[in-house]
């Protein structure tokens, strides 16, 4: 049976999933030459911005602590971006790797919202929410350059 999680660690745990994701835009945009893929990775950044802001907002509201990605979990994600970039930067690749971590993400979330929906407070899950929603939204748009 799993930890029922407080509202600060899914707080927190919302702040490292969208700062993941920001890093990670951070990593892959020089990589990518393609305009439109660049829109659509910026558009994705933005919104990530603005839920990372939220998230450390309803954390200082609830004394709750985010932190950021380990130096260690940054220098891997770097890593695997350069290396699959290396020899392919095609839209179609940055659009599957993309897909990837969204993927990833989205399970992460729902994982955290099923094993915690009657515990979590109204704030707290609509947050959650709305960043599952966003990177469903994100993986279809993605889905589109593959």
């Amino acid at each position: 049976m799993q930890k029922t999680k407080t509202d600060g660690e899914i707080i927190a745990e919302i702040y490292r999933n969208a700062r993941l994701a920001l890093t990670s835009i951070a990593d892959i945009l020089p990589e990518t030459d393609d305009e439109e893929m660049r829109q659509e990775i910026l558009s994705e950044h933005e919104e990530y911005e603005r839920i990372c802001a939220e998230a450390a907002l309803l954390a200082k509201k609830r004394g709750a602590e985010v932190k950021e990605p380990s130096p260690v979990k940054r220098a891997m994600m770097w890593s695997a971006i350069k290396l699959n970039t290396a020899g392919d930067g095609s839209r179609s690749n940055i659009a599957q790797m993309m897909v990837r971590g969204t993927v990833t993400g989205i399970t992460s979330l729902q994982t955290t919202l099923t094993e915690n929906r009657h515990a979590i407070g109204g704030d707290t899950e609509a947050l959650l929410r709305r960043l599952i929603d966003a990177e469903e939204r994100f993986e279809e748009r993605l889905k589109n350059f593959i």
